[in-house]
């Protein structure tokens, strides 16, 4: 069975996909701004906070990273 592991952060890519930025995205998710940017460049969302953005951004968690397997 293959485990997955998050790659790199499409967020950049869904906010643009849905005209909006990290001030809105902070607003409708009441997750701080500061820890969005970290969410952009390195740190993993926990499920809580992946769930909420998917939502916001109309999209599935997976499709908030690019993933890779190990076997």
């Amino acid at each position: 069975m293959a485990i997955y592991k998050a790659k790199k952060s499409k967020l950049h890519t869904l906010l643009k996909k849905n005209n909006m930025d990290l001030e809105v995205l902070e607003q409708k998710t009441k997750i701080p701004k500061v820890q969005l940017e970290q969410f952009l460049t390195k740190k993993v969302m926990n499920l809580n906070s992946a769930m909420t953005i998917s939502k916001e951004l109309n999209c599935q968690i997976e499709d908030l990273y690019e993933w890779k397997t190990e076997d």
